[in-house]
């Protein structure tokens, strides 16, 4: 399987170097050259496989130059953990994608694609450099993913006062080969700051650098896996199926899409976001507009200028029509989502983080406004110990931290602060020995 550029289909690369370049020379992102089906018999037992056995499955029809013994042990260490779907309301389930080691869905992708490309790189060749900006969970989900995996050093750039004091955290105390700036800025600046050292000739050639992120496609591929599981969950059911995704970088929303193109039964995609709704407008009126980024309670997904738009216009060939087809878009304000968090909790006595309050308020509206007689999946992310504040706010609970993540609140923060002017940055990629802050 080859790999093209979303801005030039001639443009194709192998799967190393889609994974350890993760953009394209003309700055496009990775697709592959075509989306395989899977076999009937895929289908026929998924209601019985396991999260690492769909992943498997999956992967050995794009990633095709792995031999299946080394996928198949990829996939067994990646994802060595659960993700359950939980009835929350009547044809209303959340899928829980807070159960790994950081308590984030970005687990999955993280965790696959640290060990994909460890599996792809030459012990003989240079170290390669991850640079990943983060809005809250990337940045911790890459941190454990990556920690000691030799032949790699990691740069998270995360906004200053933009991450919760949880999530800062687990990104910041890590320490070894995972170095953390903290950038005075936006995330879109953090994302600006990495999409440019990917296009600058002097870094290209002085530094090996790759991104961890939702552009890059390794990261992206395993986060299909769980609609996959999520669906297999609900197949004897009679109703159609459909599935909101708390909306920021799109990367998430993505990899459904590319679920349901390999033949997973999914009648549509709820895309929900929160104030920064550039995407929801996009889709209504036709004309898609970044616009800065504002301050949320949902903040991984305080995003502008999403990344995977770009992808997500190429798996529907750029046919407006087509992706409104699949696809609706929500925005909700802090007020509404905080309402779902307090009406979620003293209807059904379920949890919610705010992301997963975004993604149930669009479930909602969709089956109020369009179609009620589905079965509705969303997407809950995030522990909601990490966000405990909105969290105690809507349920007068503080959500217990699990034993395995208590100890990083001990931890001594370690990161250091730099501007969001590229050539400072640049300059610190050029120059860097390790973090000593």
């Amino acid at each position: 399987m080859k790999f093209y550029s979303t801005r030039n289909r001639n443009l194709k690369v192998d799967l190393k170097q889609a994974i350890t370049k993760s953009l394209s020379e003309d700055g496009g992102l990775y697709l592959p050259e075509q989306i395989p089906q899977l076999p009937a018999d895929f289908f026929e037992k998924l209601p019985t496989l396991t999260l690492a056995e769909i992943g498997f499955e999956v992967s050995r029809l794009i990633l095709d130059e792995i031999p299946e013994a080394d996928l198949k042990r990829i996939c067994d260490d990646a994802l060595s953990f659960e993700t359950p779907l939980v009835k929350v309301d009547d044809d209303c389930y959340s899928l829980e994608l807070f159960h790994g080691p950081t308590m984030a869905f970005k687990d999955v992708g993280a965790r696959f694609m640290a060990r994909l490309l460890s599996y792809l790189l030459d012990d003989k060749e240079e170290e390669v450099h991850v640079l990943v900006a983060t809005s809250g969970d990337t940045g911790s989900a890459v941190a454990s993913g990556f920690h000691n995996v030799p032949g790699i050093r990691v740069t998270i750039l995360y906004p200053s006062g933009g991450v919760s004091p949880f999530q800062e955290k687990q990104l910041t105390t890590l320490g070894g080969n995972i170095i953390a700036l903290e950038v005075d800025g936006v995330f879109d600046d953090c994302q600006r700051l990495v999409k440019q050292a990917f296009a600058d000739e002097q870094l290209k050639k002085e530094r090996r650098l790759t991104s961890a992120n939702s552009i890059n496609f390794g990261r992206l591929l395993p986060q299909s896996f769980y609609y996959h599981y999520a669906v297999g969950q609900l197949m004897n059911s009679s109703k159609p199926i459909v599935i909101s995704v708390p909306s920021g970088n799109y990367g998430n929303l993505t990899a459904g899409v590319i679920a349901w193109k390999m033949g997973l039964p999914i009648q549509k995609f709820v895309a929900s976001s929160n104030a920064n709704n550039v995407v929801p407008r996009y889709l209504e009126s036709g004309n898609y507009e970044p616009k800065a980024s504002v301050q949320t309670i949902s903040n991984a997904m305080d995003v502008g200028n999403p990344n995977n738009v770009e992808r997500l216009q190429d798996l529907f060939n750029h046919d407006l029509d087509a992706l409104r087809e699949m696809v609706k878009g929500y925005s909700f304000s802090d007020e509404e989502t905080m309402n779902t968090m307090i009406s979620t909790w003293e209807k059904q006595q379920y949890v919610l983080d705010p992301h997963g309050a975004v993604a149930l308020s669009g479930l909602q509206k969709y089956k109020a406004e369009i179609e009620n007689n589905v079965e509705g999946i969303f997407l809950e992310c995030a522990h909601p110990a990490k966000f405990d504040v909105p969290v105690f706010k809507a349920t007068g609970v503080y959500p217990e931290i699990p034993e395995h993540q208590k100890e990083v609140l001990h931890k001594p923060k370690r990161a250091m602060m730099i501007s969001s002017n590229f050539d400072e940055f640049k300059d610190w990629l050029l120059h860097d020995e390790g973090c000593s802050c």
